[in-house]
C-alpha cells in the first residue's frame, strides 16, 4: 500500500523511492497536507555532536479531517517490554481506550479503530479517506549500538512505524510524504547515495501537531470530502524491521 514512515525518519513515498527526512527533535512536521486531510508528525530525538544534526524519530501524529482531530502517539517508556501497551489514541480530545485483545474495535461514525495485536499495533479507517497502520517500537540495544543512538536505561525513544493508505487526495496535495503522492512528481532527493535525504525543514514545519501554518498547508477542512483524483497507486513493497511493510511507510533503518 503507498505511504510509509520508520525510525530515523525512513520514508518510502509513493512513486516507490525510498528517502530520510531527518526534521528536528521536539519539533513538528506536516506530512501530508490536502483539502480535507492534514497530518503532522511529533518529531522526538537525541543531538549527535559528531554529525550536526538530530537522531530523530516519529513520536505522534495529529491528523485532522472533516471537523475532526485524531492523535496517535508512543508513551514514553524506560524499559520496553512487548506486552505492556505503549500507544495512546485521543479522538476530538476524548481518550480512546481499547481492550488488550487483538481485533478489538472503537467505532465513531465513519472512524473505526482495531488493534492489530493484543498491544502497541493499530490500524485507524476512515471511510473513503484512508487507512493508517501505526505500530509503537523501541529504540532497542543493539539499534542503538549499531548506529550509536547512544540511547540510555531512562529512555528507549518509544516511536510510531507508519503504513498510510490514500483513498481521496487531491492533486494539490503535499507535505514530506504528500507530495509524493502528485501525479506529476519528480523526486528531488538525491539518487545513488547511502542515505538520500529529503530537505524542506522550514517549509514543512508547523506549530503544533495539530497546527495548519505550515508554507505548504491546504487544509480547509469540511463535513464532506472533497473531491479529489482518487489516488490509489500500486507499487513495489518494503518491509520495516517492526514487520510492517507496504508502500508509503515511515519506519527506522
Amino acid at each position: 500500500m503507498p505511504g510509509a514512515v520508520c525510525q530515523d525518519p525512513r520514508f518510502i513515498g509513493a512513486d516507490g523511492i525510498t528517502f530520510y527526512f531527518h526534521g528536528k527533535k521536539d519539533k513538528d512536521f506536516c506530512l501530508v497536507t490536502d483539502n480535507n486531510l492534514h497530518i503532522n508528525g511529533h518529531f522526538i530525538g537525541k543531538r549527535n555532536q559528531n554529525m550536526g544534526r538530530d537522531f530523530t524519530w516519529v513520536q505522534s501524529i495529529g491528523i485532522l479531517f472533516d471537523n475532526h482531530k485524531l492523535q496517535i502517539g508512543a508513551l514514553k517508556t524506560s524499559t520496553w517490554d512487548d506486552s505492556v501497551d505503549r500507544i495512546s489514541i485521543r479522538f476530538d480530545g476524548e481518550n480512546i481506550f481499547l481492550p488488550e485483545t487483538e481485533g478489538s474495535k472503537w467505532q465513531s461514525s465513519s472512524t473505526t479503530i482495531t488493534r492489530i495485536q493484543d498491544t502497541n499495533d493499530v490500524v485507524v479507517e476512515v471511510e473513503n479517506m484512508f487507512k493508517i497502520t501505526a505500530k509503537v517500537v523501541p529504540i532497542t540495544k543493539e539499534d542503538s549500538r549499531i548506529h550509536n543512538y547512544g540511547i540510555t536505561n531512562d529512555d528507549c525513544f518509544a516511536h510510531l512505524d507508519l503504513k498510510f493508505k490514500f483513498f481521496s487526495l487531491g492533486e494539490e496535495v503535499d507535505g514530506v510524504l504528500g507530495q509524493t503522492y502528485k501525479s506529476d512528481y519528480v523526486s528531488k532527493v538525491k539518487m545513488g547515495v547511502l542515505m538520500p535525504v529529503m530537505g524542506g525543514d522550514d517549509k514543512f514545519m508547523s506549530a503544533g501537531v495539530f497546527a495548519t501554518d505550515c508554507s505548504v498547508a491546504k487544509f480547509k477542512g469540511s463535513t464532506s470530502h472533497q473531491e479529489g483524483s482518487s489516488l490509489n497507486l500500486q507499487l513495489p513493497s518494503v518491509r520495516c524491521q517492526s514487520g510492517l511493510d507496504g508502500r508509503g511507510v515511515v519506519c527506522k533503518r
